[in-house]
Parts: structure tokens; sequence; C-alpha cells
């Protein structure tokens, strides 16, 4: 079976690199994913795969029925919206739509899983089981399209008993996947501050209250909330990332608001957070004869690779590639929305390796420069492949 995937992803190879270049240049932004779920769906038409569309607003979600499909169900993920970045890759694919860029790789997973669709549905006689194919909206953007699907159901009839997805990492070199079990990235929260005061002459401060200044108190005081109340063995990340007050010389604002994200690997902790960045805030602005409006929408929660589940896919790409050609990877602080499927299920969130002899295709993900090396496509179809057909069978 290995033998046959592997041809298969490299006899399908420039279909899924054609694929990608479509979804490349033509991306579309979070929960408007329109046309790029009406090309997906043309092309599991196309391989006679049965599936819907719509769901949730622009998701896609496919079944692939192998033998006695009522014997076991797996899901297998893949999100397809872009970013607001302008592309600044010179490439003939290069994105057509002006501020949008796939600059964090979700042509590609969406590229594979089609791949991975079209060899699993052409093996079908091979395995046993269902396979699932969610092809989801809104992954950028809070709440989240996981959240959305799984509010419309994409986990039950039929319901499967583990999920496995892929991610573009630029940090290693095509031809290499990583994995993580156990902890492996942060939840999200956005943080959302305006202060009140009272505007007033620049040259008369005491006639104002002065939201700048008392907004410089309580970016740094919210520091130490991370530093002094947090256990430091916690992982946490709090960062404000916009700022935006006034409009000249000599005239004091009468408001300022902070834009930022929360960043941990605690839900207690998190809660907490939560609180004492409110009781803070709040606090100092009274103190100084503001007000201040806090809104901390919860997001994605951290995400947790269940051990079994990662250790068994481990082992399964290890025989696929080579022990050399699997990493172990670092905890890191980014969020993924895959963390929400993994609250209901067993699942396993990996990295493919993207770059090219770590000299080219280096660009972090979310920058303007961000490609890849596209024999990691014949990488991420085929190692997909066998680890759901093993997570079928096992």
């Amino acid at each position: 079976m290995i033998d046959k995937i592997k041809s298969k992803a490299e006899e399908y190879f420039p279909e899924i690199q054609a694929i990608r270049h479509h979804i490349h240049a033509n991306p579309e932004l979070s929960f408007e994913e329109y046309k790029t779920a009406e090309f997906i769906s043309s092309k599991l038409t196309e391989y006679g795969i049965e599936h819907e569309t719509g769901v949730a607003g622009t998701g896609v979600i496919g079944l692939i029925k192998g033998k006695n499909p009522d014997k076991k169900c797996i899901a297998l993920r893949a999100d397809m919206d872009a970013l607001p970045i302008q592309e600044a890759n010179d490439v003939a694919y290069k994105s057509k739509n002006d501020g949008v860029m796939h600059a964090c790789g979700h042509d590609v997973h969406s590229s594979c899983l089609l791949g991975v669709a079209k060899i699993l549905h052409e093996l079908r006689d091979e395995w046993e089981g269902t396979v699932k194919l969610i092809f989801q909206q809104g992954e950028e953007k809070h709440p989240g399209g996981a959240s959305l699907l799984i509010k419309a159901g994409v986990l039950e009839n039929p319901k499967p008993e583990a999920i496995f997805a892929l991610h573009v990492y630029p940090h290693m070199p095509s031809g290499t996947v990583g994995f993580r079990a156990g902890q492996y990235m942060a939840s999200t929260d956005e943080v959302y501050i305006t202060i009140n005061g009272k505007g007033g002459h620049a040259a008369l401060p005491h006639k104002a209250i002065d939201p700048i200044a008392i907004g410089a108190q309580v970016i740094t005081g919210l520091q130490q909330i991370v530093s002094r109340k947090g256990n430091p063995i916690t992982p946490t990340v709090l960062s404000f990332c916009k700022i935006e007050s006034g409009f000249t010389t000599n005239v004091i604002p009468d408001k300022l608001e902070l834009w930022g994200t929360l960043r941990t690997m605690n839900e207690e902790w998190r809660a907490e957070a939560h609180r004492l960045i409110k009781e803070f805030t709040t606090k100092t602005c009274e103190a100084y004869g503001a007000t201040a409006e806090i809104n901390i929408p919860t997001g994605h929660a951290s995400l947790f690779n269940d051990p079994e589940v990662t250790a068994n896919a481990e082992s399964w790409a290890k025989a696929f590639l080579g022990d050399d050609n699997v990493k172990t990877l670092d905890i890191r602080m980014t969020g993924e929305d895959f963390s929400f499927y993994t609250l209901h299920m067993p699942g396993c969130f990996f990295r493919l390796g993207t770059n090219k002899n770590d000299e080219d295709f280096t660009a972090s993900v979310h920058n303007a420069h961000f490609n890849i090396d596209e024999e990691a496509l014949k990488t991420g179809v085929g190692t997909m492949s066998w680890i759901a057909v093993n997570a079928l069978m096992s």
C-alpha cells in the first residue's frame, strides 16, 4: 500500500500543483470563501466523491466510503481562507486579489486534502471504514470556522473517532513532517480596550483626563499581570499590537483604543487572566478619572494532540518517509482553531516541512513573501493518505 500511495502521489503531483496554483491565485478572506468552496466542490464532483456544500456558510464536507463503511470513521481537515496581506512574490500564480494572499498555506492544505481524497477514493476497495473530508472556512478569524461547523453537526452522521490535519512549516525542509504529542499550541483571545477620558488643550493637562497617559500605565501595568500573577512555568503572552488615539500635536483626545492578544496553555489561568485584565484596567482608569470599556471575546482553546493518536500517526509517518524525515516539534504560542475539534475527539495536528534545503522558501507564515517548495505537496498528500488508511484499519 505504501508503494501504491507514493506512486499515485507522484502521478497526481502536476494536478495537485495546478490546484494549488489556482487556489493561491484566487484567495478569499475568512468566511468569504465562496469561489474557493465552489472550486473544491467541482474537484470532488470530478473525482466522484459525495459531498455537501454551504455548510455553516462556505464549508464543504465530503465522504469517502471504503469496504464495510460503518466499521469506523475518521476525519481529515483542511482550511480554505486567506489573509489580508498584499503578496510580494513574483510568481505566475501570484494573487489576483489586491490585499489578499494565501500567506499561511491554506491553499496547500486544501490542495493536499484534494489529493488525499482522490487517492483514497481510487483505493477505496483496499481499506475499510469511512473518511470524512472537512474543507473548513474562517480559520484565521474569530470565532473560528471550526466552531461553526461543529455547531452545524459536522462531527455527527457519521461521527469520527479521530481527526487529523496538516499545516505548512517553513522551518523544516520539504520531505519532512513534524509531530508533538500533548500540549502543542496556545489558546488565543483577542483583547479590546477603550479608555474614555476628557479632551482638552495639551498645554492645560490639569483641565483634561488624558487617555494616552492612562493607556501607557495600563499597557505597562498589564505586563505585570503576566509576570507576577501567572505561574512562571505556564506559557503566557500578552501583546498589544494596535494603539489608536489623537489627531494632532496640541490636543489631548477624548479616548484611546488598545487592541491585543492573550495566549496561554492553561484554561484556569486563562479565565483568571481575563478577570485580572478587566479589574486592573478598570481600577487604573478610575484612579485617573477615566472609564474603560473592555471586551475579551473567547477565542480558540489551546491545542492538545492526543498522545496515543499522535504516537500512532508519527510511527506511520516514519514507516512512510523514514525515521530521519520525521521531526519532533517545539511548543508554540501561535493558535489554531483545530483545537475546537480536539475538545470533542482525539486528534493529531502535524506539520509539513515546506522550505528547500533550509535556504529557500524560509519566509515565515503571515509574511508577504511566504511560499513553498512544491515538492512538499507530494509529502503532504502521501503521508496524510497513509495515516488515514492506517487510522481506519487499526
